[in-house]
């Protein structure tokens, strides 16, 4: 009896925690609320939305036909895009492989049962039999070890995953300024091309009244025909970039139909200073958090690994075997062991602190051009806002007044229709630049809040925060 309650006692102790270990229950929307959490404080108003497909979600759906029901915004193109992007959302599946592994790191390793039956030869007539049942057990001991390993990697996951929506973010506005810029300027080229053709027409009709000479009309035309080419340059540009932001709205067919507001947003009346925006980008950009969580979830594996590399594996069971001679069953423990003698976990260990070195210059090279890229779009922010203000303030007026005193001069006959059309050209040739440079400047600053990791805002809060 005491060798059974021994044999029972160790199999409670194999099977019964890998029972409870199974009842583990799977979030349906691992890491959400970080992930809402982590977007918010860069990005705030985004609604971050996990759905296997929009037509299933009905209420996204409905969403998703108010915003296109009316002209759109950036905000509601952005919202668009968090709601109906597939790439995003198979982001968002990532967690979900996270929290699996994160689920299995605490999982016990299943009892095996063996069991054999020995037939009965010419030189012996009884039949012999034996049953074990065998639990690994160093596995149970890695259980924690495993879990925070896993859970480093989880959070890296939902590190990226914000990381993710972030991106789509500043993809969304780069595009969405862009195709603005691009209809904005459609409308001027349109303008040109309608000044040159009526300026190519008079010099055509006053050539046919000998007042003009062949010179004189062949420039006119080369005029119009260009202006005609620049216009069919700015329609290829509005269809490509209209078809850019459809494709990161995730929208097709009838939905792909939709209207922006046309015209690009002023210059703000100031910019963010500035002082600490490396400082605050080190601190904010969330792919430099995941390289930083990837580096600590190295250094937990690693630890993982020099913890058990003498004694990976090992196992405890009861065996029971029918002696062959009487018949007898006997009952007793069995313990399984490798003996490390060519594999000690070396190149294992070798393995991890490699990509631990790796991972490390990786991040400290990923911080550099994070500095960089802050630096670089901050001046490119700077400049275009200049040469837009030049324009707005010096170039803009100066062709008006041109126009004006042509207008002035044609009126009193001391100009001609050309000089007219050709101040006028020009004028409409300046505020195409202006709204180049706009559009640059918007830009520029859409690639400074990506490169500082949040919008530009709140900026000023962000950084008197962080300097206090």
């Amino acid at each position: 009896m005491a060798r059974r309650s021994c044999m029972l006692s160790i199999f409670a102790l194999a099977v019964t925690p890998a029972l409870l270990a199974g009842c583990t229950t799977i979030s349906p929307k691992p890491g959400f609320d970080t992930v809402s959490e982590l977007v918010s404080a860069r990005s705030p108003g985004r609604a971050v939305i996990s759905h296997p497909d929009t037509a299933d979600d009905p209420a996204a759906a409905q969403r998703v036909r108010e915003l296109l029901a009316e002209e759109l915004s950036l905000d509601s193109a952005i919202e668009i895009a968090l709601l109906d992007n597939r790439a995003l959302q198979a982001v968002y599946a990532q967690l979900g492989i996270a929290q699996a592994d994160l689920v299995q790191a605490g999982l016990l390793q299943n009892p095996i049962l063996s069991a054999d039956v020995r037939f009965p030869t010419a030189q012996g007539a009884a039949i012999g039999a034996a049953a074990g049942l065998v639990q690994e057990f160093i596995s149970m001991l890695q259980i924690p070890l495993k879990k925070r390993v896993a859970a480093a990697a989880f959070d890296e996951a939902t590190l990226t995953a914000s990381a993710a929506v972030i991106d789509l973010v500043v993809d969304v506005k780069r595009a969405f300024y862009r195709l603005q810029g691009a209809e904005q300027l459609l409308e001027l080229r349109r303008s040109v091309a309608d000044a040159t053709a009526l300026s190519a027409d008079v010099a055509r009709r006053q050539h046919d009244a000998g007042n003009v000479t062949d010179l004189d009309l062949a420039n006119e035309s080369a005029l119009a025909e260009q202006a005609r080419a620049d216009l069919a340059r700015v329609e290829t540009e509005v269809a490509d970039d209209r078809e850019e932001l459809t494709a990161l709205m995730g929208l097709w067919g009838s939905d792909a139909t939709w209207r922006i507001a046309s015209h690009l947003p002023e210059l703000p009346s100031d910019d963010a200073e500035p002082e600490a925006l490396e400082e605050l980008a080190v601190s904010q950009r969330l792919d430099l958090a995941a390289a930083r969580q990837r580096i600590r979830t190295l250094l937990l594996a690693r630890d993982l690994t020099r913890a058990y590399r003498w004694l990976p594996s090992a196992a405890l069971g009861v065996v029971s075997e029918r002696e062959v001679d009487n018949g007898v069953w006997s009952v007793g423990p069995s313990v399984e062991l490798p003996i490390p003698i060519f594999d000690q976990g070396q190149a294992t260990l070798a393995r991890q602190s490699a990509e631990l070195e790796q991972r490390r210059n990786e991040h400290a090279a990923l911080e550099v051009t994070v500095r960089s890229q802050v630096r670089r779009a901050r001046t490119r922010m700077d400049q275009s806002r200049r040469l837009a203000e030049r324009y707005r303030t010096t170039l803009l007026p100066l062709r008006s007044r041109i126009i004006q005193q042509t207008q002035l001069e044609y009126n009193a006959m001391l100009t001609g229709v050309f000089q007219l059309l050709l101040a006028k050209r020009d004028e409409i040739d300046a505020g195409a630049s202006y709204i180049e440079a706009l559009r640059d400047y918007w830009l520029a600053r859409t690639e400074l809040e990506s490169a500082v990791g949040s919008d530009l805002v709140d900026a000023g809060q962000q950084l008197h925060h962080h300097g206090g």
